[in-house]
């Protein structure tokens, strides 16, 4: 399946410029139509409240309502000024949303598209939002998204993508999603972290997989790492220093999202210290 329509969602004006050019880079690259949701986002009320929870003034309300409202205008602004030049072919939608209620409004727009581009969360100095999007557009839009470093928006990636592979679901849906990127790069290795002694690819790990890729044309290698780190997302990211990829295809949230986020989770710390774009489905 090809990727034909690309979703990104802006929400401070100030980081619109790199995300969207990215966007823009990554749609002109696909051939594929990019769709921008501008969001101002109401960071005061939480979007549900509690028992013992003192009465929210109405005046407080429109205030907080009004300030996202203008923020989505700015992100809107900031966002046209930038693709009218452009030659792809673009769309932009404006919404404001609570802070605590953002997944349905994303997930509306994420579940018909192919690919959601999306900034770094959990990293130092992201917006809060960040988390919230990503988790919206895997959860309730149940589709695959993009997460670029801060300092990683540009367009040399996908030339030598690295494949975590444990054998679960979440990591065959990512893969199957990211074929059109797998079938156009120059080299794909397939990565397995110490895969279980008596496991059903005990024999040939990765084995089945490298046939799956390779009859849809991508050529791939295996390598089979040992845990030598505390971290699964340690051992996978020093794999792909070694290797100097520039991309990883993994699956995401192969536990709760509670359970990652109390207890921490592959996923998550993945998606904290990468250094290259990841590529995650679940």
């Amino acid at each position: 399946m090809a990727i034909k329509s690309i979703l990104t969602v802006v929400t401070n004006a100030a980081h619109a410029a790199a995300q969207v050019d990215a966007a823009v880079t990554l749609a002109r690259r696909e051939d594929a139509h990019l769709d921008v949701l501008c969001l101002g986002i109401d960071r005061v009320q939480t979007g549900y409240y509690y028992i013992g929870a003192g009465p929210i003034s109405p005046v407080m309300v429109q205030e907080t309502l009004d300030q996202a409202r203008e923020e989505a205008k700015a992100v809107e602004a900031a966002v046209r000024q930038q693709l009218n030049p452009e030659d792809i072919r673009w769309a932009i939608d404006t919404a404001i949303a609570q802070l605590g209620v953002i997944g349905p409004e994303v997930g509306r727009l994420a579940r018909f598209a192919d690919l959601v581009l999306v900034p770094q969360p959990y990293a130092k100095g992201n917006d809060p939002e960040c988390e919230a999007i990503l988790e919206a557009a895997l959860f309730d839009g149940r589709t695959p998204v993009l997460v670029m470093p801060r300092d990683r928006f540009d367009a040399n990636y996908g030339k030598h993508i690295v494949v975590a592979w444990n054998q679960s679901d979440e990591a065959m849906v990512a893969i199957r999603a990211a074929l059109p990127m797998l079938k156009a790069a120059a080299r794909v290795d397939v990565a397995v972290v110490a895969p279980p002694a008596h496991g059903p690819e005990r024999s040939d790990p990765g084995g089945m997989l490298s046939q799956f890729l390779a009859r849809h044309g991508v050529r791939t290698e295996v390598s089979v790492l040992a845990r030598t780190l505390p971290r699964v997302a340690d051992v996978l990211c020093r794999h792909v220093d070694d290797l100097q990829a520039d991309m990883l295809v993994m699956g995401a949230y192969g536990h709760s999202r509670l359970r990652e986020a109390i207890l921490g989770g592959t996923t998550r710390e993945m998606l904290e210290i990468a250094r290259v774009p990841v590529f995650a489905a679940r």
